[in-house]
């Protein structure tokens, strides 16, 4: 890939990164040093604070008023002339900034202006470095648009922001960055908010385009499969310094440093547990389990359902016109039947939009549905007024996607742990309920005296086993576990699924855990449900649905994973016509229940229509 300059298009050296707050200083970055070739993809890879996002601020010149660059340079290669970022004017770094260097973050739509058209914005960028007229720059902009697989590019242009589905707003960014055929692309996080089928396809846009472009890419990220998919050399950041760099091959087949290691073995493998029936906890570095060899055998399927839910369905109302009457009604959940039995786990997994979470929050009743039967333990708990519902309550919990939204800052841990207690008047007062919010904590793997701390005090992780030890408080017997994991780190989210297995074999208690991420499902789950616009499309047991995947969009979530193995890189072919389908109906339509065919004893697939 090397060409005449022997140089590398980025350089970065020695560089020191502090930030000055009233309770001192705190290094960000130690001595971080790596480069970036004409060409090539560096993944930077860390978890949440390793500096990963501080060192692409720092080339961009965009850190915020209370850093301090210590020492250290960042050498950009741009024509002839080696320029050090860091000593650039604020005039200077904005020629740079877009046209020779450019940015797409993780969140499009705080980096898209929601009050201007597409167009405007895709144009904006080419008219403020003048390289080109009005009338050129609305053709580039559309060429741009193609570029990144937008087929409705006429529609895209005239549309704002918060018309556009998350996956497309982030190609629009991807196109934005490449509006003025910059040298370098730095992405950062730009795939962890997306589908994985949608992820899979950006990422296949960014590698096209780079190779077209002979542009080079430093993609920041956490997740191994995308580093395995997509880049040629790694860098791997702990803590702010840079632990370990090489190619892409070398760093996966044989990782030196133990954080590289231990990163590495917490990566679930879509494929490893296929010869298994049962769940498996993650074998981490660093533990001793005497439980490596025994199987998670904790679901009971001899006695009856815990639940059984039949004919849920939720609709909700569209209002549109001039008298808000209601004409339209999204179809969220579409009359599905599914059971849990006692001790097992229950995966319901689907991309956004499926209704998963919607299935979840309706059996706590956080939203209004409708169902032919719901029975719980053997009572039909549908028509329970709210007094009658309270005690099911205890029965079943629920741990959201953000423990830092579901606890109150203003409450110590301890007491947000033992709220419940009280309110189900399970202890008379704090007195009482101390002990028991102290064996909790021990149990989810914090310390006792962590009762007396804030949640801000916590890490993300340590926020979600809080979250789970005040689910379990009432010994619940099914707990709604929404994306629980989704937002943590590799090796952390490794540690609270075994926390979560570990649980349920002291407890039994049965989880029900929504999720988007396949490799995680496969280690956790008993059984999975696969949701489809609303509706199940495919229930089985995990190996049996793993292994011998039956409906087409079952099989399109399964081949989208990414894999984790670069010695394992394939070509992937998409087909952009197969958009799903809207879930917004008429009002008054009716909607045929889907119906099965049996594939095996343990396993369903719905018959397309």
């Amino acid at each position: 890939m090397m060409n005449h300059h022997s140089k590398p298009l980025l350089s970065i050296r020695d560089l020191n990164v502090s930030f000055r707050s009233h309770e001192g200083i705190n290094r960000a970055l130690r001595d971080v040093s790596f480069s970036v070739e004409r060409g090539e993809i560096v993944a930077v890879v860390g978890e949440s604070g390793s500096g990963k996002s501080v060192t692409s601020l720092s080339i961009m010149g965009l850190l915020s008023g209370s850093a301090v660059v210590e020492k250290g340079s960042i050498l950009f290669q741009s024509g002839e002339f080696s320029k050090d970022l860091l000593s650039l004017t604020d005039e200077e770094q904005r020629q740079i900034r877009g046209k020779e260097i450019s940015m797409i973050f993780q969140e499009p739509m705080t980096s898209l202006n929601p009050v201007l058209r597409i167009s405007d914005q895709l144009t904006e960028a080419l008219l403020d470095h003048q390289l080109c007229s009005k009338k050129e720059a609305y053709s580039k902009a559309c060429e741009l648009l193609q570029q990144v697989h937008i087929a409705d590019v006429d529609r895209v242009m005239s549309s704002y922001p918060d018309a556009l589905s998350g996956g497309m707003r982030q190609r629009v960014m991807i196109a934005l960055a490449l509006t003025c055929d910059p040298e370098m692309l730095i992405a950062d996080e730009p795939t962890t908010a997306l589908d994985v089928t949608i992820q899979s396809r950006i990422l296949r846009i960014l590698r096209d385009l780079q190779a077209q472009r002979n542009m080079s890419v430093m993609f920041i990220t956490h997740d191994m499969g995308v580093v395995a998919e997509i880049a040629d050399k790694v860098v791997v950041m702990f803590r702010g310094e840079v632990v370990e760099a090489g190619p892409v091959r070398d760093i996966f087949q044989a990782p030196s440093h133990p954080y590289t290691k231990a990163l590495l073995a917490a990566v679930p493998k879509l494929g490893d547990m296929t010869d298994y029936y049962w769940p498996k906890p993650f074998d981490l570095v660093g533990q001793s389990r005497e439980l490596e060899h025994s199987e998670h055998k904790t679901a009971n399927y001899e006695s009856n359902p815990l639940l059984d839910v039949r004919g849920l369905k939720v609709y909700y109302p569209v209002r549109s016109g001039i008298l808000s009457r209601v004409c339209h009604e999204v179809h969220a959940v579409e009359q599905i039947d599914f059971n849990v039995w006692p001790g097992e786990t229950l995966a319901i997994v689907g991309e956004s939009g499926c209704g998963k979470s919607t299935t979840g929050r309706s059996l706590l009743r956080l939203i209004e549905s409708e169902s032919e039967s719901i029975h719980f333990q053997g009572k039909e708990i549908s028509l329970f007024n709210e007094k009658a519902f309270k005690p099911i309550r205890r029965e079943i919990q629920m741990v959201f996607q953000d423990p830092y939204a579901s606890l109150n800052p203003r409450l110590t841990v301890g007491f947000s742990i033992a709220e419940p207690l009280l309110i189900h008047g399970l202890a008379k007062n704090l007195e009482e309920a101390t002990p028991v919010v102290e064996e909790l904590l021990t149990s989810v793997g914090l310390l006792p005296e962590h009762a007396r701390r804030y949640p801000h005090e916590f890490s993300g992780g340590q926020r979600q086993r809080i979250a789970i030890a005040r689910a379990m408080a009432l010994k619940p017997k099914v707990i709604i576990a929404d994306e629980a994991v989704s937002a943590l780190d590799v090796s952390v989210q490794a540690q609270v699924i075994n926390l979560m297995m570990d649980l349920q074999k002291k407890t039994g208690v049965a989880w029900i855990f929504i999720s988007h991420d396949m490799a995680v499902v496969e280690r956790i789950a008993n059984r999975v449900a696969v949701m489809y616009l609303g509706q199940i499309v495919e229930l089985g047991s995990r190996q049996s649905v793993f292994n011998n995947p039956q409906h087409p969009y079952t099989k399109r979530l399964l081949e989208s994973v990414p894999i984790a193995d670069p010695s394992q890189r394939k070509e992937r072919v998409f087909d952009d016509s197969e958009l799903p389908p809207s879930p917004m109906k008429p009002v008054g339509i009716e909607v045929n229940r889907a119906t099965f065919r049996k594939v095996t004893s343990q396993h369903w697939v719905a018959e397309q229509l």
